[in-house]
């Protein structure tokens, strides 16, 4: 499917690490590994914000023998980074993103890069460029994020501006809650949800007096579905209620579950806070289908039930947004992954969403969809 507005807005080469909350900290060299997966709202003064991921990475991870690893270790201030050093005899570094220790009985494992939040302010309909905030970036506070904060969604619920995060750590893999009064400038709260429950994200709106959100716990073991059904086990969404977005219950439901025999039958996950329309919560998702390095990531949507929101009104079976070779052809020499796209923000702008992705994980796409698309 084609749309009138499918661009790159931010790519590595527009990130200054001259003004990293890294600089001059690593004795080594970074470069951008990617600049992707941003977060996406509007403004109080009409323009968008994305608030990108950006994966600061080692130039050269492996020397001397060993793989290294950027970890912050705390102090005043900003706090400070440190390389920690693993012997390349005890690690397996096929993948150069991640490393995994094959002495532990756990499947352990380490990264070549560190993730910290930019903001990035974008025109009212998300074409041009108008400042990047290197003085609002968001970057670890704490040991609960020590290698770093990832895949950033913001929701603004009754005029406050929610920031979901997930925070890497030895203690925990986590999802860390951020508020801020103006959208720009943003307060670590607390974490929320504890180890490896990914993809959180806030209902633009309460419901019933409560705060929802999509969720998406992962784990080693799924139980299989009898063979004549319907749905696929494996990673998929769940919903959770709380009454000050801070304490949360799973909701009984059995949430949104990849069906079998479809396209993105290898695991599904949230994309894009829920927004309300007058079809119900209009909820954008990230399907994948088994292939390549790390399948097939594919847009897919699904309008949902404006009082009870665990009941589906429609859903689409063609995949919305598909990653688009024509737009990262100016930066194939720095891909690294393909056949990717990661929808991550959605903001009205009039007869259509300004849709926000992660293209190859390695850029910020921007994509206007007109709202007569999502008809049940």
């Amino acid at each position: 499917m084609t749309y009138p507005v499918d661009q790159l807005i931010l790519t590595p080469d527009d990130v200054d690490l001259g003004r990293s909350p890294l600089a001059g900290q690593v004795d080594r060299e970074t470069f951008v590994l990617g600049a992707f997966n941003p977060g996406l709202t509007r403004l109080p003064n009409g323009n968008l914000l994305m608030m990108v991921r950006i994966a600061e990475a080692l130039c050269a991870p492996i020397s001397d023998g060993h793989v290294h690893a950027i970890r912050w270790a705390g102090g005043k201030g900003a706090g400070r980074y440190v390389l920690d050093a693993w012997p390349l005899d005890r690690v397996d570094t096929s993948d150069p993103r991640v490393f995994r220790l094959m002495e532990s009985g756990s499947r352990v494992m380490g990264l070549t890069s560190l993730s910290w939040l930019l903001p990035v302010e974008l025109s009212p309909d998300g074409r041009e460029r108008i400042a990047i905030h290197y003085d609002h970036a968001v970057a670890p506070t704490g040991s609960w994020q020590c290698y770093g904060i990832e895949d950033p969604r913001i929701t603004r619920v009754d005029g406050r501006y929610l920031m979901t995060t997930c925070s890497v750590s030895p203690e925990r893999h986590s999802t860390t809650l951020y508020e801020s009064a103006d959208g720009l400038a943003w307060t670590f709260v607390d974490i929320v949800l504890d180890h490896q429950n990914k993809d959180m994200l806030i209902f633009e709106g309460r419901i019933g007096g409560h705060f929802w959100a999509q969720t998406r716990p992962l784990g080693d073991n799924y139980f299989v579905y009898p063979p004549d059904s319907e749905w696929r086990a494996g990673p998929s969404i769940k919903f959770a209620t709380s009454p000050d977005a801070l304490h949360w219950k799973p909701h009984i439901s059995a949430g949104m579950r990849p069906r079998a025999g479809t396209t993105p039958s290898a695991r599904m996950g949230g994309g894009t806070p829920p927004i309300l329309t007058s079809h119900g919560w209009l909820t954008l998702w990230h399907g994948v289908e088994p292939g390549g390095d790390v399948g097939i990531y594919r847009t897919y949507w699904t309008l949902l039930d404006a009082a009870d929101p665990s009941r589906l009104v429609a859903t689409s079976a063609e995949p919305l947004l598909e990653a688009n070779p024509v737009l990262t052809q100016p930066i194939d020499h720095q891909m690294y992954l393909r056949d990717v796209v990661f929808t991550t923000g959605i903001a009205d702008h009039g007869d259509c969403y300004v849709v926000a992705s992660g293209e190859a994980d390695l850029a910020c796409r921007i994509t206007h969809i007109p709202k007569a698309v999502f008809v049940p």
